[in-house]
Formats: C-alpha cells, structure tokens, sequence
C-alpha cells in the first residue's frame, strides 16, 4: 500500500487489510526517537505496524527529485517544456535528477489560468499565495511539499512564478520582494497524487503484488471559511 504518511487511519487500514509493506512518502519517524514507546503517537503506530509484521519503506526527498519523481509528474501535468532541476544534481551523469523543476509554459497564461489549470490536474487544491501583478507567466518553478527553501533557486532560474504546497510567511515576503508570484496549493494536493500514480507504476511493473493507494488517508488541514 503506497501512502503519502503513516497515520492512525493508514496503519488501522494496511493491518486490516493484511499488507506486508507501506510505502509512504514521509518517514516514519520523521525526527530521531531516544525511545519507542506506546506512550506517544509516533511510537504507537510502529509498534503498531511492527507487531504485525508490517515493513515501511520512504523514500521522501529522493522521491520528490527523481527522474519521474513528484516535481517532475507536475511538470509533466502542467505540460511544461524544456524541464530541468532548479538545483540539479552534483553528478554530470544525472543531470536529470535534482531538487525541483522549472520549465516552459506554452502558451503564457495569467494568475487565474494558472491556477484553474492546476487545480484541473491535480486533486485535493486549495490554491492560495502571493500575486505580484504579473500579466502572464511562462517560466514555472516548482517545489512538492514545504519548498520554501527553493525560492532562491527559481530567482536565479529567472522564473516568474513558483508552485509549491506550502511556504511560511517570511518565505511569501521574499517572493513578493524578488517579484516572483507564489501559488501554494496545500502540502498533502502537491504529493499524495504521485503516491496514487506510484502505486499504478508499481502495480504494472509487478502484476503478481496486489499494490493500491490508501483509501482512508485524508489532508488534515480544513477551511473553516
């Protein structure tokens, strides 16, 4: 079962449904532990999953700067040309791996395009950010998860917008200060799709592996307005 993190509701459900590997993005746990004890969530849920014999593998940032990793499925969604890393990879051999993507959009669309367009491709959005007043944008950055870190990359690539899933504050302020639009479409919409889209990859490579996304795993995070 692929999911994107080990929750009380994917792990009551990867035991229920007798599994013998959770793939999941974020790994569990996410921070070192002193101890392993019942006594806290995240110790909870491995001995959870340990007692019933439950492996979990993640594969996290080399996941989101793969080949055909997260960055570059929205890049592909988006159908952006000339697609390359924002940071590539230290080995000329894999220039195809890095941290992020950013490429050509054709044709050049406005803010409101740009954001009914990816709300189209990809499930879950809750599109929201920093408009800098552009006419129309072309040059996309992009950064699955809390990319914040990868603002200063898509400046140096001349981008004129970047899609992340989340930034803080300080990070819209210095999209706002380099000129460069900043649409956040929530942390959960900008990678539980590629889990979906891993698990038919896994499912066609192994047909003899029964392999499906999580059914129960939900975005925690609500509008409240």
């Amino acid at each position: 079962m692929t999911c994107l993190t080990v929750t009380v509701e994917s792990v009551s459900e990867a035991i229920e449904r007798q599994v013998d590997m959770v793939i999941a993005h974020h790994p569990l746990p996410f921070k070192p532990l002193s101890k392993i004890t019942t006594q806290t969530q995240t110790g909870n849920l491995i001995w959870r999953l340990a007692k019933a014999g439950i492996s979990v593998y993640s594969p996290h940032t080399s996941w989101d700067s793969a080949e055909r990793g997260i960055n570059a499925l929205l890049a592909s969604r988006l159908q952006l040309g000339d697609v390359r890393p924002l940071i590539p990879s230290l080995n000329p051999e894999l220039e195809s791996l890095g941290a992020g993507r950013f490429g050509e959009l054709s044709p050049a669309v406005d803010l409101q395009q740009f954001v009914a367009k990816i709300c189209k491709v990809v499930p879950y959005c809750r599109p929201h950010g920093v408009d800098c007043g552009r006419d129309a944008y072309a040059r996309i950055a992009i950064a699955c998860g809390s990319g914040g870190s990868l603002l200063a990359a898509a400046t140096q690539n001349h981008c004129e917008l970047f899609l992340t899933g989340e930034a803080t504050f300080h990070s819209s302020l210095e999209a706002q200060t380099s000129g460069i639009s900043l649409v956040m479409i929530g942390h959960f919409a900008s990678e539980r799709f590629a889990m979906e889209s891993l698990a038919a990859d896994l499912q066609t490579a192994y047909p003899t592996i029964e392999v499906w996304p999580s059914k129960f795993e939900k975005d925690p995070v609500r509008n409240f307005a």
